[in-house]
C-alpha cells in the first residue's frame, strides 16, 4: 500500500513509535550497539539489523551469550545512547503533525527506556506527550501487543479504535496484534518494505482533522 491508501475513517487516538517513526536515531543507536557487538565478538553487519524496534534487553537475551547479564548490559548500552544524541533529528513534518493533535488523543509507545526516550525527544526538539509508554512499563516488548494495548487503556479508548504509526517489523506486528490500524513510516528504510499496511515517507504531506468524533488524517495537497 502507499500514501494514497491511507485510512479515511476517524480514530479515537493516534499511537506513535518513536525511533524511526517520529525521530531518526539510527546512527546513534548503531554506534553504541556496534561497540557492544565488537566487544562480544559478534558479526556486526549481521547483528545490527536485529536491534531496531525491540527492547535492548530482549535483543541481548535472544542471543543467549554465556556469562552475560542482559539487564546490566542493556543498562550500559542505554547510558551510551543517552550520551550520544548529537545527530538525532525529527522525521520531516513530524513535529508539526504532533503539535496539531489534541494532547489527550495521542501517545508515544517506544521500546526505549523512558530516560532515553525523553533525552532523544529533547535532542530532536519534539513535543513530549502526556502519555509515554516505555520499555519498563511492560513485561513483554514488541512484537507482543502489550505496549499498544496499555497505551489505549491509559487513554481510555479501545486499541481497535487507534491508528498506530510504526517503522520496524516488530512494531508493525505489535500494532496489528493489538487490533489497531497501522501506518508504516518509511523515512529511515534503506529498501522498499513489503507490507499490507498503508505507508508514508514522512509527515509533510499530512494534516489532521480533529473533531469531537475523533481524529482523521488527510493529505495536505
Amino acid at each position: 500500500m502507499t500514501t494514497q491508501d491511507l485510512p479515511t475513517r476517524r480514530f479515537a487516538a493516534f499511537l506513535f513509535d518513536m525511533d524511526g517513526t517520529i525521530i531518526s536515531s539510527i546512527a546513534s543507536a548503531e554506534r553504541a550497539w556496534t561497540r557492544w557487538a565488537q566487544s562480544h565478538g559478534l558479526d556486526v553487519a549481521r547483528f545490527l539489523p536485529t536491534i531496531h524496534g525491540v527492547r535492548s534487553v530482549d535483543t541481548i537475551r535472544r542471543l543467549g551469550l554465556p556469562g552475560v547479564d542482559p539487564e546490566a548490559e542493556a543498562a550500559a548500552i542505554t547510558q551510551a545512547e543517552i550520551e550520544d544524541v548529537g545527530d538525532i533529528a525529527e522525521i520531516p513534518g513530524a513535529r508539526a503533525f504532533l503539535q496539531a493533535l489534541p494532547p489527550e488523543r495521542w501517545a508515544i509507545v517506544t521500546s526505549a527506556p523512558r530516560e532515553l526516550a525523553l533525552r532523544r525527544l529533547d535532542a530532536a526538539g519534539m513535543p513530549v506527550p502526556a502519555l509515554l509508554v516505555a520499555a519498563e512499563d511492560i513485561d513483554r516488548g514488541k512484537p507482543a501487543p502489550d505496549c499498544f494495548l496499555l497505551a489505549a487503556e491509559r487513554l481510555g479508548v479501545a486499541a481497535a479504535d487507534c491508528l498506530v504509526f510504526e517503522d520496524a517489523p516488530a512494531g508493525i506486528q505489535a500494532g496489528a496484534a493489538a487490533g489497531a490500524t497501522v501506518v508504516v513510516v518509511t523515512a529511515t528504510h534503506h529498501a522498499p518494505i513489503e507490507t499490507a499496511h498503508a505507508t508514508i515517507p514522512d509527515y509533510r504531506a499530512l494534516t489532521v482533522d480533529a473533531g469531537p468524533d475523533g481524529l482523521r488524517i488527510a493529505s495536505a495537497h
